[in-house]
């Protein structure tokens, strides 16, 4: 089941090849919110695949503005997750003797690391993300993105399956210029957050995927810059989840981005003995960035 939110009114649908069928017009057991049909359970579910099988209000897709399938809720991200994309960084920066193996066994070896996206709005499918006026360097990542179905705490990783409601992508948006404020243990993180700095959609993928195998392209103006699947994550969903509901609740509707391979602008851009870059490769105002599966579908988005 392919779940989309739609509309000025932000419905809940379901995306049915070209079609969307609004699944509270069908069936009034399925909350028109995204986040009350997440916490709506199984029970959600089974109402929208009965309102599926009898759709009483279809839109073709191409006439309805897809929004972002965004909960509402909390986003937390995996930093440094792909040993290629780790690599990429290390070369970029010149350092010797390192391997993709030996990047790999450093991400394990330093632990988990992330950050929170903490945002009152997310870009969709076609939405303009603006070009952030602190940065010099911007950059894209593409990712893969669970949705949390259920409360989740002191979870054990195996049990993910458990706890995932659904598999989107999604695009962690990057200051990439160095911090210039004061050195602390913990920061604003405004690197990573700014207006618009997360995309995802275009759709919900519930039932169907397993977030550890997942294709993703990038592609920027028309450039493929990134191709990898997910099972290349040093940590996985289930680790992540693990260690973030240590002492910590997560709820319906939370969300988690799996971190990037690599092909960013950073880890494919050599520095400079200044710290200088070449501008080549990141984002510029009037490019398109496409971030596409083939299980998911495929979410555009325009810097401007």
């Amino acid at each position: 089941m392919k779940i989309v939110v739609f509309g000025p009114e932000a419905r809940v649908g379901a995306l049915v090849g070209e079609q969307v069928v609004d699944l509270n017009a069908g069936d009034k057991r399925v909350p028109a919110d995204l986040a009350a049909f997440i916490a709506a359970g199984p029970e959600g579910l089974e109402a929208a695949q009965k309102a599926i099988e009898n759709a009483t209000v279809v839109h073709r897709a191409a006439d309805v503005k897809l929004l972002a399938p965004w909960p509402d809720k909390r986003i937390a991200c995996a930093g440094g997750n792909y040993a290629a994309h780790s690599y990429g960084m290390a070369l970029a920066h010149g350092l010797a003797g390192v391997t993709l193996e030996t990047q790999a066994k450093r991400i394990r070896d330093d632990g988990l690391w992330g950050f929170w996206k903490d945002l009152d709005a997310v870009g969709g499918p076609g939405d303009g993300i603006p070009y952030p006026k602190r940065a010099q360097y911007f950059d894209y990542e593409g990712e893969v993105a669970i949705v949390i179905g259920k409360r989740a705490k002191n979870v054990k990783a195996d049990r993910i399956a458990d706890y995932v409601w659904g598999v989107t992508l999604a695009v962690d948006w990057s200051i990439r210029d160095a911090y210039r404020g004061p050195q602390r243990p913990i920061s604003f993180n405004l690197q990573k957050n700014f207006d618009l700095s997360a995309s995802m959609g275009p759709c919900i993928v519930v039932g169907e995927l397993d977030p550890q195998n997942v294709d993703v392209v990038t592609r920027v103006a028309g450039e493929q810059r990134q191709s990898y699947n997910s099972s290349a994550m040093v940590f996985s969903f289930g680790e992540l989840l693990e260690y973030l509901t240590h002492d910590f609740t997560f709820v319906p509707g939370d969300m988690i981005f799996g971190g990037t391979g690599a092909g960013t602008a950073q880890d494919s851009t050599k520095v400079n003995a200044d710290g200088t870059r070449s501008m080549d490769r990141f984002l510029k105002v009037g490019q398109t960035v496409e971030v596409s599966s083939p299980q998911i579908g495929s979410l555009t988005s325009t810097i401007v």
